[in-house]
């Protein structure tokens, strides 16, 4: 058969310059975006491991959703977790969970320097808690495929306190940041709400007080944003957003619309799917989109409706302890234990005198360590010399006897060579 078709050209042999300086600036992009590590230290309660799967999910897609935990893993410190994750993986934020009897701590660690936040684990509530007392839940796995919008609500401005700032901070540097100029709105799919509450005591002569320690607690709502169309009629958007009802009792679709029956049964229009009184829209939510948003009818300049759902899981959180370093270091704020100066300057001289007698005491034993090794290096040394010494005297005492053998048995041929010859003369 003749030849069909001519040489195969190479199209692209190298790679583009433009593309190549593209990759490099996404890996670094990349590698400013905060990932974190949710895990679970020693023996927890069956809701405890939910929570922790529940917290994941919920610091999506930027976290280990699959982490595996052991008993060994369990029984690691936050600083090994930083040491070994921390360049391997990136990971920026770390989120330990124990129990203690009934009491749940929370641990918000920034690798890999610190700082440490310490909370009480006060109430928690599951998502399927929270799905369980709603009519309408929502479910759309693609709303966890982008981070969530933090909202810090409560917080206070420069003037509030520094614990509480270093809250804010901390927590608005766990998820990515946004740029309202290059933002896409169809990935704002979910909010996180951080909403820092301060009770007033009411004391029994009506006067109005403050507690400083049990007061100020951290509230954590996690909700999806649900955006419909308005302006059509409600049976429209309903078709409009491919929720197709029950039509098999009507005649047209405008029956449909109109709530009306050729048969004049008024049941099935009832049965036809009709939107119920209690799924009215909420008229001070309408926004117009700049953006399509996600969602059949959420065009481009068209006005719709925005509704938060919640899709859980609710902590409520009491902050007990700061440490300057990953779970170690100075003690930057406490709920509970409050310190002068005076004592504060005298417990770190305590434990700076603590450190340096630790050290000292290191460096010690290694030195004792290193002297009694190289005392028993020099001791197997000598003993080995030893027994060359030995190997070698034997060798020479048997070259020696090896020798005289020699010598004895050429002095008895030269013997009995001489006395042959005497015979033969006679």
């Amino acid at each position: 058969m003749p030849k069909r078709g001519g040489r195969r050209k190479k199209n692209r042999t190298h790679v583009v310059e433009n593309e190549t300086a593209a990759s490099s600036l996404a890996s670094q992009a990349a590698l400013k975006v905060p990932r974190s590590l949710v895990v679970r230290r020693g023996k927890v309660e069956t809701e405890v491991i939910e929570l922790v799967a529940d917290l994941r999910k919920l610091m999506s897609p930027f976290t280990a959703l699959n982490f595996k935990e052991d008993a060994k893993n369990r029984k690691m410190t936050l600083a090994h977790y930083a040491k070994e994750l921390t360049g391997t993986l990136g990971v920026t934020h770390l989120v330990a969970i124990s129990q203690n009897g009934s009491r749940l701590n929370l641990r918000l660690a920034r690798t890999p320097a610190g700082p440490t936040l310490t909370f009480k684990l006060k109430q928690f509530s599951l998502v399927k808690q929270v799905r369980s007392v709603q009519r309408r839940p929502y479910d759309s796995p693609s709303a966890y495929s982008h981070p969530p919008i933090v909202v810090t609500n409560n917080f206070g401005d420069v003037t509030a306190a520094p614990h509480v700032k270093l809250m804010r901070i901390t927590f608005q540097n766990m998820f990515p940041a946004v740029n309202v100029a290059t933002v896409k709105l169809s990935n704002c799919r979910r909010v996180v709400l951080f909403n820092f509450l301060r009770r007033d005591i009411e004391p029994a002569d009506g006067a109005t007080i403050v507690d400083a320690d049990e007061d100020e607690e951290v509230e954590i709502r996690h909700y999806a944003i649900k955006a419909t169309p308005v302006g059509v009629d409600r049976k429209v958007r309903r078709i409009i957003q491919a929720r197709i009802p029950n039509l098999s009792r009507l005649d047209d679709v405008a029956d449909y619309i109109t709530g009306q029956t050729t048969s004049g049964n008024p049941a099935a229009a009832a049965t036809s799917g009709a939107m119920s009184d209690s799924e009215a829209e909420d008229e001070t939510s309408h926004v117009v989109l700049p953006q399509k948003y996600t969602g059949r009818g959420n065009a481009k300049s068209q006005k719709s409706a925005l509704k938060l759902v919640e899709l859980g899981p609710r902590l409520r959180l009491k902050l007990t302890k700061v440490e300057r370093g990953l779970a170690s270091g100075d003690v930057m704020y406490h709920a509970y234990v409050k310190k002068t100066a005076e004592e504060v300057r005298s417990q770190r001289e305590r434990v700076q005198k603590e450190a340096a007698d630790k050290k000292r005491r290191r460096e010690e034993q290694d030195a004792n360590v290193a002297r009694k090794t190289r005392e028993r290096e020099d001791k197997k040394e000598a003993k080995r010399q030893r027994k060359e010494e030995r190997d070698e005297a034997a060798m020479e005492e048997l070259r020696r006897g090896a020798a005289e053998e020699v010598i004895n048995n050429e002095g008895e041929t030269e013997s009995s060579d001489e006395g042959s010859g005497h015979s033969s003369g006679e």
